[in-house]
């Protein structure tokens, strides 16, 4: 399957899904009966919409999750799953129910692998919380239990499954989505001989309490980031590169980031494969740069699906195909596509021994956690740049930066702290460090990366969220609280955006595409 056509959409199951759901539960299910009937998903849409929900590419029927409410008192005890099961078989959900139960989750076998099941447990806990229930239960099968049931029990094979000694597809992957099992059940489904008729009961608790809504509608207001400090050094191989990067990505997303960030041309090391003679062409070896560019953006956009966090590719060499040269950071985003920032600003060196040309658009990114901007390092020193973007409604700025000295680094903290105290949003500052001799311009790197907030009463005091230890590899994690920004702006005790004199003074964007032709569409 190739990335560039993947196109991911989470959003609620509807009656005209049925055909393509059919197909699914028949794939997945052939072992004990195949799907459900069409009445009984039908009834199950009407009663308890906002509990089936799908995902889907480009229209195709990837994923399902289908759940009903129920009464926990009831369904936290002993049962089995026909006592979810009326005449005609209907599933009986109770629209009083305080607790929510899963009945399935279907994954199509040619999308296993990017975690859309995860992805689906995730939505479930958020509906969860929206409406204030108590905690979701299920009823799990065991379906690798036959293979051990002469060697152990049904409780032994549990516990054996709990400390990883054993993998099963079913209850391993609700270990490890936070479900605890709470008690066997016996003769739950007594047609399932892979599991032999049992099943465990696994309850997810709800400690939150948020107001009633259709969470799948609205946009998280709590945001977590994390920042990779990336540490620069000498690579053997492409390969190692790309997994020093997923080691992070699978580090940040185990902590339900939304969020990783990378620093300014973090791939840089890999002009050390070529030797030092060599280098000494400067423009040849940013062109050579530039050829891992796009298998780095791809590698990374399936990273970026698979652990389901949106990635700021820091930045890359990008070759167009006139020849010119850009810095360019990229957006993978987590449902596939890729959107992409250039640098506006380049710096002497950049442009005179790299060639390197500036960009000529600057845009807000709508994603899935927060309207964004990416300022790429010199970038943040235009202050112009970023009052654009925040009348564009931003709410998180990126930075990714490479600076090789300390007061090239205080240059840029300084610039991106103002931005997020003028404009009143959040900054992410993020930069390389580390030593690489045998690199020619990359021999000394300074930084210490940092989370700028608003200055104001609802934000620490220096309004530094959090901040690396000067150059050393670290990762940095903030959570951040779109709710504030809302209210700062409109009741902090200053209004930098407010208060704005725009009867002396405005700021625009010139649009220079005439120049060039229609503007290049964003990949």
């Amino acid at each position: 399957m190739s990335l560039d056509d993947l196109h991911l959409n989470l959003r609620n199951l509807t009656q005209d899904d049925y055909p393509q759901l059919k197909q699914l539960m028949d794939a997945v299910y052939d072992d004990i009966g195949g799907a459900w009937p069409q009445h009984s998903i039908d009834r199950l849409i009407q009663e308890f919409p906002d509990g089936q929900i799908a995902i889907e590419d480009d229209e195709r029927l990837v994923g399902v999750a289908l759940t009903v409410r129920v009464d926990y008192d009831e369904f936290s005890n002993p049962h089995k799953y026909d006592d979810l099961v009326g005449n005609r078989e209907i599933i009986l959900n109770d629209p009083e129910g305080d607790a929510m139960y899963g009945l399935d989750v279907l994954i199509h076998p040619d999308y296993r692998g990017y975690r859309l099941g995860r992805r689906l447990y995730e939505a479930r806990k958020e509906l969860c919380r929206s409406l204030n229930l108590r905690a979701i239960l299920a009823g799990g099968r065991i379906p690798q239990y036959h293979e051990h049931a002469g060697e152990l029990s049904p409780t032994e094979y549990i516990d054996q499954v709990a400390r990883k000694a054993i993998y099963d597809p079913i209850l391993s992957f609700q270990l490890a989505n936070d479900f605890q099992v709470k008690r066997l059940l016996r003769k739950y489904l007594p047609e399932d001989e892979k599991s032999q008729g049992y099943a465990t009961l696994l309850e997810w608790n709800n400690i939150l309490y948020e107001p009633a809504e259709r969470v799948l509608e609205n946009r998280p207001t709590q945001v977590r980031v994390g920042a990779v400090q990336w540490q620069m050094r000498e690579c053997a191989s492409v390969e190692s590169v790309l997994q020093q990067v997923e080691y992070f990505v699978d580090a940040i997303s185990s902590y339900q980031s939304d969020f990783a960030v990378f620093p300014e041309l973090f791939n840089a090391p890999l002009m050390g494969l070529q030797d030092r003679a060599t280098q000494q062409d400067q423009l040849a070896a940013i062109r050579y740069l530039a050829g891992f560019t796009e298998q780095f953006k791809t590698e990374i956009s399936r990273m970026a699906v698979s652990y389901n966090i949106n990635i700021i590719a820091g930045s890359m060499i990008e070759e167009r195909e006139d020849g010119r040269l850009y810095n360019v950071s990229y957006l993978c985003h987590r449902d596939g596509h890729v959107e992409h920032q250039s640098k506006l600003h380049i710096t002497p060196q950049e442009r005179r021994e790299w060639v390197i040309e500036g960009g000529d658009e600057l845009r807000v990114f709508e994603t899935d956690a927060g309207r964004i901007g990416i300022l790429i390092c010199y970038d943040v020193e235009f202050p112009e740049l970023g009052r654009l973007l925040a009348d564009q409604d931003m709410d998180i700025l990126f930075v990714p930066f490479w600076t090789d000295t300390k007061n090239g680094y205080l240059r840029v903290r300084h610039c991106a702290q103002a931005r997020a105290i003028e404009n009143e949003c959040y900054v992410v500052l993020c930069g390389s460090v580390g030593n690489v001799p045998s690199i020619r311009n990359l021999d000394i790197q300074y930084a210490q990366s940092a989370v700028f907030s608003p200055s104001d009463f609802a934000f620490p005091h220096d309004a530094v969220l959090s901040e690396t230890t000067p150059n050393t590899e670290m990762v940095i994690f903030s959570d951040l609280d779109l709710t504030r920004l809302t209210v700062v702006r409109a009741e902090g005790s200053v209004t930098n955006l407010k208060d704005r004199r725009k009867d002396l003074f405005d700021l625009r964007w010139r649009d220079w595409s005439w120049k060039s032709g229609a503007r290049q569409e964003e990949s």
